[in-house]
């Protein structure tokens, strides 16, 4: 059953019981009035019999024809009038019973035959006139309450409609789906919120689709960089130490040329040793496997400093919360990009990394002494792999910088979330 159905069904099922509770006080009250003025008509009634029965012409039609709620019925003339009907007869027992036995007829002086009783048709007339206006009257109120209820339901029901297309057009992937604004404020509403909620998933799809650029980009430039490393850098140690072994060959009986050659050799695998653990360093953090964390990002922070020039300041919780490996690798791999990001944009010369383990909860801050920045906008592709890797972690990372003051990096993590 529809919801328009349903509300038509609550309404009339609510006229109906208002219509019968009015119909019930209306009877009542017309009960109680018209008893009390039929039993009144009784003293006219013995007033009368006493009368025609001294005076048979007390009861001609001019003196009798417009007394109320009296009936002066001639035995031996024809019945002329039309019998109740089941409505009038019913209505008349539940009014007066005493009206259902008339009483004797009378015989009077001139010879004739006489019923005279209280009658209560017009009063019954009435009443049944009563409720045809109130039944008449509640069913027009009814009418047109549901004519008003289609009206404003339709109205909302397009409105839902419209809604429900929007969404077919958004879960198909279609984006640029608006609602109208309607007149309604519920509808312009409801059309301000949905038209938001579509403008917010438009624009991180375009930040999906533009991440996933940049992170395509990043992995064909990591790719090239590693490429040019093994050709130009290591290629040439090897290409070295290949006719370093030649040279050995030929001069083996000169000893100052082969001891020179053997330090050549060593100094040229160093490089390539060097060479070989930098780049495992950028590929994967392999000492989180071999260090605690805490001694993990230490090393991180001397290596950082001795390869940049940059002082940086360590001051790390003794004990850390064991946490699981995907954990360790993203906060590391965070405090290395936020390093990443201080060498190349915030000109300091000091940086500060503080990572404490409080109620429930591991921080970790990073702060430079860098030129900062009057606010931040969306950031590259590092900023948004940290807000991700703070994600991954269900943690909160915030951001605070203003022009000459550096930029604050603060990550709150939930330790619920990141045990092994």
């Amino acid at each position: 059953m529809s919801a328009l159905w349903r509300i038509n069904l609550l309404v009339t099922l609510f006229f109906t019981l208002v219509g019968a509770a009015c119909l019930a006080l209306l009877l009542r009250q017309a009960g109680q009035d018209v008893r009390r003025e039929l039993v009144a008509a009784e003293a006219v009634v013995e007033y009368l019999r006493g009368a025609a029965l001294r005076d048979p012409s007390a009861l001609l039609p001019h003196l009798t024809g417009n007394l109320r709620h009296v009936r002066v019925h001639h035995l031996d003339e024809p019945v002329a009038e039309p019998p109740p009907g089941p409505l009038q007869r019913g209505l008349a027992h539940w009014l007066y019973p005493v009206a259902d036995h008339p009483g004797e007829a009378l015989r009077l002086a001139d010879g004739s035959r006489v019923r005279i009783s209280v009658d209560p048709r017009d009063e019954v007339d009435e009443i049944r006139d009563s409720l045809q206006q109130l039944l008449v009257l509640f069913g027009v109120a009814l009418g047109l309450s549901l004519l008003a209820i289609r009206w404003a339901v339709r109205r909302g029901l397009r409105v839902l409609d419209e809604l429900l297309g929007a969404l077919r057009q958004v879960s198909r992937g279609d984006l640029q789906a608006r609602l109208p604004l309607h007149s309604s404020a519920e509808s312009q509403r409801l059309a301000g919120h949905f038209n938001q909620m579509a403008v917010s998933l438009e624009r991180v799809k375009a930040e999906n689709a533009e991440l996933t650029q940049a992170l395509l980009a990043l992995q064909e430039r990591e790719r090239r960089q590693l490429a040019q490393a093994l050709h130009d850098d290591l290629g040439q140690y090897l290409a070295g130490i290949r006719a370093q072994l030649f040279l050995l060959r030929s001069v083996t009986g000169q000893l100052p040329v082969v001891n020179c050659t053997a330090q050549a050799l060593e100094i040229n695998c160093q490089h390539l040793q060097d060479g070989f653990r930098a780049l495992v360093r950028d590929l994967y953090p392999v000492v989180l496997e071999r260090l605690e964390l805490a001694d993990a990002i230490r090393l991180l922070g001397e290596q950082w400093q001795q390869a940049h020039g940059i002082a940086c300041r360590m001051q790390l919780a003794d004990e850390l919360p064991p946490l699981s490996g995907e954990a360790k690798a993203h906060l590391y791999r965070l405090l290395q990009e936020a390093l990443t990001n201080v060498v190349r944009h915030a000109a300091a010369s000091e940086v500060r990394v503080r990572l404490r383990a409080g109620p429930g909860r591991l921080r970790l801050l990073v702060r430079d002494d860098g030129r900062g920045a009057e606010r931040l906008g969306c950031g590259g592709i590092g900023l948004r792999s940290m807000r991700e890797r703070a994600r991954c972690l269900g943690g909160e990372l915030r951001l605070l910088t203003r022009p000459g003051a550096g930029l604050a990096l603060c990550l709150s993590v939930p330790l619920e979330g990141v045990g092994p």
